[in-house]
């Protein structure tokens, strides 16, 4: 197979190149990541992004932007005006911005759009023969028993029912994967946010559900079918299986980075107590500094393994 993939199913392994588990890449002439509107053809993989240590990934495109300007400046590499284009212009599924080690991607919203950009990706790093990066999930979230405005580092993403695992149907079949995280990157992290001293950073499990509203216990949708008494039981429930935060896109986050061999977190911020309610009451103010919490510990973290890495 091609220098970086690896054959999950002769048990080949790489150390940290990216593992990529599909022989039929060998026979294609060329791949196109179309969501992304790039392809081995029309772009050169390993000059474009052959150096990148970090990828950091997040719902809003917008978002992902203010963090390419945001890490740009924290690794002195900003430059007055500038302007950080769009790598996938002329899709309108994701946006990629660019600046130096560092690749900010953005995803969407759940389960299925997070995967579309992950099977991507993935492929993008390998053409690109990426070693030893970084993958790291930045977004918010509804906490539980948490005050608004902490950040949550994820030990491990767990489904609805508090397991450790993502099921896909797979050809009609159901395939259960692992969504176990790097334990020794979230003590990173939140070693990070102690030598912050900025806020409360915790590390905890992360539920992802496959809808927003009755899937998160929500009492505000269209429909809902239980009752507050029941919400409360649920979510009490979710605590005590160590749930401290509820999103929808750690589950298949974790599982597709641990096939592909790549050191993986997720960071998000909570912003309210679900437990105390379901809608945001927060000013715009308020919640605009807490969305910044997740990208200044996962910047601190990146300035920290680059001056490390510098002075080695």
């Amino acid at each position: 197979m091609p220098s970086g993939f690896a054959d999950e199913k002769n048990g080949e392994r790489c150390e940290r190149s990216i593992c990529v588990n599909n022989p039929h890449l060998d026979s294609m002439k060329e791949d196109i990541l179309y969501h992304f509107n790039l392809g081995t053809a029309t772009h050169d993989f390993p000059a474009k992004f052959g150096d990148v240590k970090f990828v950091c990934v997040g719902g809003s495109p917008w978002r992902m932007k203010s963090f390419t300007e945001y890490i740009a400046g924290e690794l002195g590499l900003a430059v007055p005006n500038a302007e950080y284009p769009n790598i996938c212009e002329g899709t309108d599924r994701y946006a990629m911005y660019k600046v130096g080690p560092v690749l900010s991607v953005s995803h969407g919203m759940g389960i299925p759009s997070i995967a579309i950009m992950l099977h991507e990706l993935i492929k993008l790093l390998c053409h690109a023969r990426c070693t030893d990066v970084t993958v790291v999930r930045i977004g918010t979230s509804g906490g539980i028993g948490l005050q608004p405005g902490t950040v949550v580092v994820t030990k491990q993403s767990v489904d609805a029912a508090f397991l450790p695992r993502f099921e896909q149907i797979v050809l009609g079949k159901s395939v259960v994967r692992s969504t176990e995280l790097d334990g020794d990157l979230a003590e990173e992290l939140l070693q990070c946010s102690r030598e912050l001293s900025e806020f409360q950073t915790v590390i905890g499990n992360t539920m992802c559900t496959l809808d927003f509203y009755e899937g998160q216990a929500r009492l505000d949708g269209a429909f809902c079918s239980y009752t507050e008494e029941d919400k409360q039981n649920y979510l009490a429930e979710a605590y005590a299986a160590g749930v401290r935060n509820i999103e929808m896109e750690s589950s298949v986050f974790a599982a597709m980075c641990k096939l592909s061999n790549l050191r993986a977190a997720v960071v998000c911020v909570t912003l309210l107590d679900r437990q105390k309610g379901d809608q945001l009451s927060s000013s715009h103010d308020v919640l605009h500094s807490y969305q910044q919490r997740p990208q200044v510990l996962v910047g601190h973290y990146i300035k920290k393994k680059l001056n490390i890495a510098k002075k080695s």
